[in-house]
C-alpha cells in the first residue's frame, strides 16, 4: 500500500463524513420520517429535499441544526440506487460545522437515520458497509475463519476508507458484556465512524498474517487502528496500537485515546469525499432569510464586477480599433519615395564582400603594367593581311633584339 498523501487534499477539521448502505425497502421514506420526527422534536432546525438530475437517479436530503448553542451544522445526504429490485441504496453523508468538530456533538447520522430498531422492522438497516458484505458499523464484526478471506476483507475495508477500522484480538472468550461493540462507549461524534473487527483467541497468527500487507500487527489481547490508503502524514503504527484491551464492558481508556489521536490527524480525503464536500458547499439550498440576502448581495457584486470588466474590455477594443484606423489613414497619405530598380527574378545582388573582392582584383591586374589604350576598331576586311604583317614584323624585331643580346 502507498504510504504518502502527497498531492491530496486533507479532510478539514470542521467536516464529519461517512458512507454506508441501506438494505431495506423504501429508503427515502425512512429518511423523510426520521427528518420529520427530528424537526418536530427540535433536534434540527429545518430540512429539504433538493431536486437532482433525473438521469442520475440520486435522491438528496439536506438538514440544518445548531450545536453548542451557536454553531450551525449543514449536512447533505445523497442516496444512490444499488439494487433497484431490492430497494437497496448506498448513501453518502457529509456535514460541515462553522468551527472545528467536537466529538461530544450529536452524530449527523442520527439526524437522517433512526438510532435503533422500530416496529417496522427495517428502519435500522442503514449501517452496512458500502462495499464489503457482512460489515456493519454498530456491531461487532467477527473475522472470517478462512485466512485468505480474512486478508481480503481487511484490505478492502482499509482501502479508501471513510471510517476508522479497528481490529481487536480477544485474549480469551469474552462474556456477554465483552461481546458488546466498543463503539457504543465512544462519544457521539465518533460512534458511527468506527468499524470494529474482532479476531477470536485462536486467530492471533492468522490475523497478523492478514495484516502484513497493511504494515501493522495486533498485539495478543490488544487492538490496532488500520491505516487508510494512502496513509496520513504522521501516522506511526506503534502510536495507534494498544497492548491490552479488557473486554468486560468497561471503557478502554488507552484505546480511545489512540483513536482520538488518529481522528485528529490531517488525513487525505478518500475517493469521492472531495466531490461530496464541494457539492455540499456549492449546491446548498436550505438557506435562512439572512443567508439568502447575503447570497443575492454576493451575486449582485459578482455581476457588477463582470459588467465592469466587459465595459473595460469594450473600451480597450474600441481604442485599439481607432488607433489602427488612424495609422492606416496616415500610411495612405504618406507620399511615395523614388522607385527602386526592379531585380530580375532568379538573379542575386552581389554581397558587399564580393564587390570588395572584385575591386581588389582590378587593382592587382592594373599594378602589373599599364593597359594599352584602346584603338580604333579595325574593319573586318583589313583584319587578315594587316594582322599578318604586324605579326611578322613583331617576330622579326624580336629576333634581331635576341641576336644583339647574344652578341
Amino acid at each position: 500500500m502507498s504510504n504518502s498523501a502527497t498531492g491530496r487534499a486533507t479532510i478539514p477539521q470542521t467536516v464529519w463524513a461517512a458512507r454506508g448502505r441501506h438494505t431495506g425497502p423504501a429508503t427515502e421514506d425512512v429518511v423523510r420520517r426520521t427528518l420529520r420526527r427530528r424537526k418536530e422534536n427540535g433536534d434540527i432546525d429545518d430540512f429539504a429535499e433538493p431536486s437532482a438530475p433525473e438521469e442520475s437517479g440520486h435522491l438528496i436530503f439536506e438538514a440544518r441544526w445548531q450545536v453548542g448553542g451557536t454553531v450551525t451544522v449543514r449536512a447533505r445526504l445523497t442516496l444512490v440506487p444499488r439494487q433497484r429490485r431490492l430497494g437497496e441504496h448506498e448513501w453518502t453523508l457529509v456535514a460541515e460545522a462553522e468551527r472545528q468538530w467536537d466529538e461530544s456533538w450529536p452524530s449527523p447520522a442520527t439526524r437522517f437515520w433512526p438510532e435503533g430498531g422500530t416496529p417496522l422492522g427495517y428502519d435500522g438497516d442503514w449501517d452496512h458497509h458500502p462495499t464489503v458484505e457482512d460489515l456493519r458499523y454498530r456491531q461487532v464484526n467477527a473475522l472470517p475463519e478462512d485466512d485468505k478471506e480474512m486478508r481480503h476483507r481487511l484490505r478492502d475495508a482499509a482501502r479508501e476508507a471513510w471510517c476508522v477500522n479497528l481490529v481487536v484480538h480477544e485474549a480469551m472468550t469474552p462474556d456477554e458484556d465483552g461481546r458488546q461493540p466498543l463503539a457504543r462507549l465512544l462519544p457521539p461524534g465518533l460512534r458511527h465512524r468506527v468499524l470494529e473487527h474482532r479476531a477470536a483467541p485462536q486467530q492471533f497468527r492468522a490475523v497478523n498474517w492478514a495484516l502484513k500487507d497493511l504494515g501493522v500487527e495486533v498485539p495478543r489481547g490488544g487492538a490496532v487502528l488500520l491505516p487508510p490508503d494512502p496513509a496520513p502524514d504522521g501516522y506511526e503504527a506503534h502510536e495507534h496500537s494498544v497492548r491490552s484491551v479488557f473486554l468486560d464492558g468497561s471503557e478502554p481508556t488507552e484505546l480511545f485515546s489512540a483513536l482520538r489521536h488518529f481522528a485528529a490527524l490531517r488525513r487525505p480525503m478518500p475517493r469521492g469525499m472531495e466531490e461530496a464536500l464541494a457539492d455540499l458547499r456549492d449546491n446548498w439550498t436550505l438557506l435562512t432569510l439572512q443567508e439568502q440576502l447575503e447570497r443575492e448581495r454576493r451575486r449582485v457584486t459578482m455581476y457588477a464586477e463582470a459588467l465592469e470588466a466587459m465595459t473595460k474590455s469594450r473600451d480597450l477594443y474600441r481604442q485599439a480599433a481607432e488607433d489602427a484606423h488612424e495609422a492606416l489613414v496616415a500610411y495612405r497619405d504618406t507620399p511615395s519615395g523614388p522607385a527602386l530598380p526592379q531585380q530580375r527574378p532568379g538573379t542575386r545582388q552581389p554581397s558587399p564582400l564580393q564587390q570588395l573582392t572584385r575591386t581588389f582584383e582590378r587593382f592587382r591586374f592594373t599594378g602589373k603594367g599599364s593597359l594599352p589604350a584602346p584603338g580604333p576598331k579595325a574593319s573586318p576586311a583589313d583584319d587578315g593581311p594587316q594582322g599578318t604583317e604586324d605579326t611578322q614584323g613583331t617576330e622579326s624585331t624580336q629576333g634581331t633584339e635576341s641576336t644583339d643580346r647574344q652578341a
